[in-house]
């Protein structure tokens, strides 16, 4: 997907929710769904990774060819993010 296309999704769900089509939680969905497709395209062979554990890394999405990798960037990016897993997101 490139970036026009990005764009005009997102435009696409904005319409679908400001016509009532859409909740807020579809919308939200729908964008998320957008961006990661995007990412992920435009970065290669990489793949959405999320963090849960402890409160500072806890939630943090990061994309990496693998599980060992996503763990290094969630450190990375985290000062300090205690005990934390990662697990591909689907």
């Amino acid at each position: 997907m490139d970036r026009i296309s990005a764009l005009r999704n997102v435009e696409e769900a904005l319409a679908a929710f400001e016509d009532g089509e859409h909740s807020l939680a579809d919308l939200e969905r729908d964008v998320r769904g957008i961006l990661r497709t995007y990412a992920t395209e435009f970065e290669g062979d990489l793949r959405a990774y999320r963090a849960s554990g402890a409160a500072a890394a806890d939630g943090l999405v990061v994309l990496a060819p693998s599980e060992s990798v996503a763990r290094q960037r969630v450190r990375d990016l985290v000062d300090d993010p205690g005990e934390f897993s990662v697990a591909p997101v689907e």
